[in-house]
């Protein structure tokens, strides 16, 4: 399952130690007062986002001097993006920020490499829960839990979809938008909540979901990046609701945010396969002002 990881072995050891000191770090801050921003309409920042992005991308930066490096609070990660490296690092410093201010357990750290606009490896950290994922297509998956040593992670395909047994995975956004229309084609659907896009991921890739579901438009490059490394690597399909790939080049994404134009699925074959259509027509019927 295991072939050359696109790091050497002393670069993954650094990433592990740096993402799981940072993570620790971000929870003990979390106990404490803490400033919020608003970058926009339902978009927040805290101090603790703003502090592990600048811890993050300066020892990334001193690893990776010939890599672009883009995060979520650096303003000049879209025009890093424009200058058409070959691999670019994706930093989040914290996936699922409404989690952290509203003291949910829900977020994670997340670091992805992008290679010719291709993700190619992914990690995931839980500080909560002090457990990382990571790997890559044509590395393999690991795990790590409380600082002990790297073990495989073994995908899990859940049973299929049926009249019974249908859980899909889902932003709070996209709920109130498209739930009853999805409920109203597909009553089957057992609808899961967690604030993280990652760790969202993680459920389908260990088999406590069949599908992941995003339509909003909203996610950007360095919310999907570590997570469509693992979801690839872990064999799941993943896809806009027209079947098509995704795509991480910058004609697919919204210049000024990176932020994806496609709507996301993340899932086991059986899922996308049975499901896809019915949520095309679910969510078309919605758009069109008629679900």
């Amino acid at each position: 399952m295991t072939s050359t990881p696109p790091v050497t072995p002393s670069q993954i050891w650094q990433i592990n130690q740096l993402l799981r000191q940072a993570g620790q770090r971000a929870r003990q801050l979390a106990q404490q007062p803490f400033d919020v921003i608003e970058k926009g309409r339902q978009d927040f920042a805290t101090s603790i986002d703003r502090f592990l992005d600048r811890l993050l991308s300066q020892k990334f930066r001193t690893w990776f001097p010939e890599d672009g490096i883009i995060s979520e609070e650096n303003a000049d990660s879209q025009a890093v993006f424009q200058e058409r490296k070959a691999r670019y690092w994706l930093i989040d410093p914290l996936d699922g920020t409404d989690d952290l201010i509203h003291h949910r357990h829900g977020y994670s750290l997340m670091v992805g490499l992008l290679e010719h606009y291709t993700p190619v490896a992914g990690w995931i950290y839980a500080p909560n829960q002090d457990h990382l994922y990571y790997g890559g297509k044509d590395w393999g998956l690991l795990q790590m839990s409380s600082g002990g040593p790297p073990v495989p992670l073994l995908p899990i395909c859940p049973p299929p979809p049926t009249q019974s047994y249908c859980p899909v995975m889902i932003g709070y956004r996209d709920y109130r938008t498209y739930g009853d229309a999805i409920h109203g084609l597909l009553p089957e659907v057992q609808f899961q909540f967690l604030g993280s896009f990652g760790l969202k991921v993680i459920e389908v890739i260990l088999g406590r979901a069949g599908l992941y579901l995003y339509l909003n438009q909203r996610v950007k490059l360095w919310d999907t990046t570590a997570p469509l490394a693992l979801a690839t690597a872990a064999g799941l399909v993943c896809t806009d609701l027209a079947g098509n790939p995704l795509r991480f080049d910058a004609d697919a994404l919204q210049g000024q945010t990176l932020a994806h134009q496609q709507p996301i699925l993340i899932g086991w074959p059986e899922y996308i396969a049975a499901l896809r259509s019915p949520l095309v027509d679910a969510i078309t019927a919605v758009q069109r002002g008629v679900g």
